[in-house]
């Protein structure tokens, strides 16, 4: 192989790679969104926002996935942590009436 055969594999790779990100981050927006309204849910219905059982459940089958792809589970768990972490935070903010805003 040449090396400008080398660079254009490469870039074709980080491409591929570039468009899982994306599809990584519009997933993860999906699921702040989804949140939104199950936050709304619960203030309507004077729901407890901190669910234990269902944390556990969705560390659960977050552990299941990366074990059943070789994925290491702390790092998975790790992930979930900050993931869920920012979650309780919107709903937080919605249930209190509060608009979620991003950083700046």
């Amino acid at each position: 192989m040449t090396a400008t055969k080398d660079t254009a594999d490469l870039e074709s790779m980080r491409a591929e790679l570039d468009g899982i990100d994306r599809q990584l981050l519009e997933t993860l927006a999906r699921r702040i969104e989804c949140c939104v309204e199950i936050g709304e849910f619960k203030r309507v219905h004077k729901v407890r926002m901190m669910q234990p059982h269902r944390i556990d459940f969705v560390h659960r089958r977050a552990a299941a996935f990366a074990e059943e792809r070789g994925i290491d589970t702390t790092f998975m768990r790790s992930l979930y942590d900050l993931i869920i972490a920012e979650t309780c935070r919107v709903e937080d903010l919605v249930i209190a009436g509060s608009e979620p805003e991003g950083d700046d």
